[in-house]
């Protein structure tokens, strides 16, 4: 199924906080919200879900448009950030719930909720309770609880960010597994660039309740439309022309800003570049974050895997594909 946002405006207590937003998610697709808080995500599902309605403007599931259409009635699935199971029910009975409610018959509720927890590896926890479980192993029965009722839309509110960096990457590569078991249309809303990133199809990148850019990790990432979308993701060297010797070196003029990413500098032998002097040095593991000064006062990031020692002297250079002016 797919998702349509036409002309979206929503706003509390005066202060709009979604303004003519647009776009598509396409059936099967693992689409991603992503921009800071505040800027309207956790909102823009809210009424996809049916929770609130919007001031104008439209939603439509495939063709059917579905404003004033009941909560329950969508065919939507929500996992949210702080899990929300009964504390009270065991694993089987939180994952069961929403199949109760269905009104189906207790033979089939069993099976619909082992084979769920079966999905998600949880069908040995099926009766200890929400408290008798790790943070990782509630995030699996919320999304277990969510695909047991074959919902034709899923949708995610920062699932993951109140598990420990670990298993945020095993439960990213758990997430996309179901994913691409179940082809359940996604809609998933992070903060998190290298989460967005890593996991989706499409992104779009929203800010002060607007969408910024649309596009596949690469093009939002490589190709980013304005300043705002190239600075949220990731960091980038930034450069005026009229305020910066290396801004009108690499050609930026008056209030143009010109930038490149730490990652795409290039370090070439003494006097092939333009010379910079190490300041400090952070090891990353698999890489090194260098920060360097010009002679003109600029500085500069620069991420590799090679080790300078500080004072040292080194030469850059920049292929022009690689830079961004705004």
């Amino acid at each position: 199924m797919n998702l349509r946002i036409d002309q979206l405006h929503y706003s509390i207590g005066g202060n709009r906080i979604l303004n003519n937003l647009q776009l598509e998610v396409r059936s099967g697709e693992m689409f991603f919200l992503l921009g800071p808080s505040g800027c309207g995500k956790t909102s823009l599902i809210r009424i996809i879900a049916g929770f609130v309605e919007p001031d104008q403007g439209e939603i439509g599931f495939g063709n059917r448009r579905m404003n004033g259409v009941s909560p329950q009635d969508r065919k939507t699935a929500l996992v949210f950030q702080n899990y929300a199971l009964w504390p009270h029910l065991t694993v089987f009975q939180n994952v069961a719930f929403g199949l109760e409610q269905q009104k189906l018959l207790k033979s089939e509720i069993q099976s619909k909720t082992v084979q769920a927890l079966k999905q998600v590896r949880m069908e040995l926890f099926a009766d200890r309770t929400p408290a008798q479980l790790s943070g990782g192993q509630q995030q699996r029965v919320a999304l277990a609880r969510a695909l047991v009722v074959g919902p034709q839309l899923l949708m995610l509110d920062e699932p993951l960010s109140n598990l420990d960096a670990r298993l945020r990457m095993d439960m990213r590569d758990e997430i996309l597994m179901l994913h691409q078991k179940t082809k359940v249309t996604s809609l998933y809303v992070t903060h998190d660039q290298e989460e967005a990133l890593s996991m989706a199809d499409r992104i779009a990148v929203m800010n002060q309740g607007r969408v910024e850019q649309i596009g596949t990790p690469r093009e939002i990432y490589e190709k980013p439309q304005n300043l705002f979308v190239a600075s949220f993701m990731g960091e980038v060297n930034w450069y005026e022309g009229a305020s910066s010797a290396l801004g009108r070196l690499l050609g930026a003029g008056g209030k143009e800003k010109v930038g490149f990413r730490p990652e795409q500098v290039k370090i070439v032998g003494a006097g092939a570049g333009f010379p910079v002097k190490v300041e400090q040095v952070l090891y990353r593991g698999r890489e090194n974050m260098v920060y360097a000064l010009s002679a003109e006062g600029d500085r500069v990031k620069i991420l590799t895997t090679d080790f300078f020692k500080k004072g040292e002297t080194i030469d850059l250079d920049l292929d022009e594909k690689s830079l961004f002016r705004f």
